[in-house]
């Protein structure tokens, strides 16, 4: 048996075996590639189009502080890596292009119409990976939990922009802008690009449904509006205790007045 054993285990037979492997992986490699490549081919080819109609939009416009590769200068980031949902949401809320330079980038009314907003965002997506913009399911409220969208508001978002969104300020000169009036879109994009200040909360950190939940919080608080009554910028308590603080001494001033007008 033992004989047979030998004649049945040629020395060759492992390093057969292990090139035969490596030929059915490479091959199988090979045909996942090439799939993938053809499906990447007909993406490309689909939007080619406006990847070339947002270059020209780019170095007309862009080009001047982020270098005409998008790959920046000493007046403005790398835009390279940052993703078509980072454009949407710069350009799309008038941020850029910058009316001038500060500490943070101004909302103003905005430059380009949505298919030119479309194409900027197509170009500097195809310069490298980045967050897309977010597919419509995840921006449908009415599939949304408020009551947990709250929850990771609170625990995210609340220490910059108020526990009722209205914003806040930071350090030296930046602020973070209140909530109220941001498109779903927007707000979701701004989740997931971290612009300004702000820190990326990608999948891992904030999954889309939870970021769904926090735009359905978001609406609904915007929609029902101050229960308590005046809202005094939704500033909490400082807010408060300057209208008490001020009501009260007026109060107190008005009364000694009356007191020392009396006559004796």
């Amino acid at each position: 048996m033992k004989a047979l054993s030998k004649k049945r285990r040629h020395p060759l037979a492992a390093v057969a075996l292990l090139l035969f492997g490596l030929l059915i992986t490479g091959s199988l490699y090979t045909a996942a590639g090439n799939i993938s490549e053809a499906k990447a081919a007909e993406t490309t080819a689909a939007s080619q189009t406006d990847v070339d109609e947002g270059q020209k939009l780019f170095v007309a416009n862009c080009a001047t502080c982020h270098g005409m590769h998008a790959e920046g200068s000493d007046s403005g980031p790398s835009l390279i890596g940052v993703g078509a949902a980072s454009v949407d949401f710069q350009v799309g809320t008038g941020r850029m292009p910058m009316q001038m330079q500060g500490p943070q980038a101004q909302v103003k009314p905005v430059q380009f119409d949505d298919k030119q907003i479309s194409q900027l965002a197509a170009y500097v997506a195809s310069l490298g990976a980045g967050p897309a913009i977010p597919d419509e399911e995840y921006l449908d409220t009415t599939k949304g939990d408020a009551a947990h969208g709250g929850t990771v508001f609170r625990v995210n978002c609340a220490m910059c922009h108020n526990a009722a969104a209205a914003g806040g300020a930071l350090t030296r000169g930046k602020f973070a802008p209140t909530l109220t009036g941001v498109t779903e879109k927007h707000i979701y994009e701004a989740m997931a690009t971290g612009p300004q200040n702000m820190p990326v909360f990608n999948d891992s950190n904030i999954t889309p449904e939870e970021k769904r939940d926090v735009i359905t919080f978001l609406k609904t608080i915007e929609a029902n509006g101050s229960a308590g009554g005046a809202a005094l910028g939704s500033l909490g308590p400082v807010a408060e205790g300057l209208f008490t603080w001020t009501a009260g001494l007026g109060i107190i001033i008005a009364f000694t007045i009356w007191l020392t007008s009396r006559p004796s």
